[in-house]
């Protein structure tokens, strides 16, 4: 009975050191609920200009956390973390490309490619 005791003790040692104590993931949501809490105003609230950078912000610190501690990134090897910071660069990327397309890319005339000007 005792070996069996020590085993699991080292299985759950082994666990908490990859990773966070629920105490900890608890903590961990609720920052996350409070950041999607300030995304939702956003759509309630006229922030003005900030309104679209304060967005990219809010995404890129919430990937950041989520990434980190419910991936376990934080704890694994840093090849994992630079292959999702990777991928979070490229996102956006490709929301400014987006971004820029419809804000400088339009026709000066004011028609778009179905109508006939």
């Amino acid at each position: 009975m005792n070996t069996a005791t020590v085993s699991e003790d080292e299985t759950h040692q082994e666990h908490s050191d990859h990773g966070l104590s629920d105490v900890g993931y608890i903590k961990v949501a609720l920052i996350l609920a409070i950041l999607t809490g300030v995304e939702v105003a956003t759509y309630f609230v006229d922030f003005g200009v900030v309104e679209i950078p304060s967005l990219l912000i809010l995404m890129v610190v919430k990937f950041q956390i989520v990434v980190s501690y419910f991936m376990h990134l934080k704890f694994d090897s840093k090849v994992f973390s630079y292959l999702f910071v990777t991928g979070l660069i490229l996102a956006v990327v490709v929301f400014a490309a987006m971004g820029t397309s419809l804000a400088f890319w339009q026709d000066p005339a004011g028609c778009d490619a179905s109508a006939f000007c």
